[in-house]
């Protein structure tokens, strides 16, 4: 993990990096240009960092359009039915063929982020993967980003919506990133952090 200054929201704000690999889609890789996922030295531009002040994940084009293929297709696979998309989501779906889970959402297809070796990721359920539209369309959370005018472009901003319910642990000293499994697994979230101390 890494931070530093690289864009600019309001004021002038810190930046944290994480190593991100590769994605996965039910344990299926993604397959896009890697090299997206590593800062450029000269540009500053790539990598993936965390911003709670973005709504949702944002996601180079390229890496958005495989997500969203690889996700459609298992998705389909699972008998989701897909439906017209509704902006900013580039995938939506019947809401009607998708099945409720208990703890972590509706049940869909998981997505992780891979990090230092393929035992090292951080999984996203349907509760952070899925945000419903209306009472019948329920849409993949993540959006396709733009190009940063006032600095280098990250390839993936790792949302707000993505990070609730998980605790993070920011370890500046040693430059390292920890993060729980999804609250929701244990019956609790971060709503009942008080509860937790």
């Amino acid at each position: 993990m890494s931070s530093y200054g690289n864009d600019v929201i309001g004021n002038l704000t810190h930046t944290y990096f994480i190593n991100v690999k590769s994605i996965r889609v039910n344990n299926k890789t993604v397959s896009f240009n890697n090299s997206l996922l590593s800062i450029d030295e000269s540009t500053r531009d790539g990598g993936t960092c965390l911003r709670t002040v973005r709504s949702y994940t944002s996601l180079h084009r390229s890496i958005y359009i495989a997500l969203i293929n690889e996700f459609v297709n298992a998705a389909a696979s699972q008998g989701i039915k897909r439906v017209a998309s509704v902006a900013p989501f580039g995938a939506c779906f019947n809401a009607k063929t998708i099945a409720s889970g208990k703890t972590v959402g509706p049940r869909v297809p998981i997505i992780d982020l891979v990090m230092n070796g393929k035992n090292v990721f951080w999984r996203f359920y349907g509760s952070n993967s899925m945000v419903r539209v209306s009472k019948n369309v329920i849409c993949l959370a993540f959006v396709e980003g733009s190009p940063n005018l006032t600095g280098p472009t990250t390839s993936i901003v790792v949302g707000g919506y993505q990070m609730e319910n998980y605790l993070l642990e920011f370890d500046l000293t040693s430059s390292k990133l920890r993060f729980s499994p999804s609250l929701l697994l244990n019956g609790t979230s971060c709503s009942q952090f008080g509860a937790l101390l």
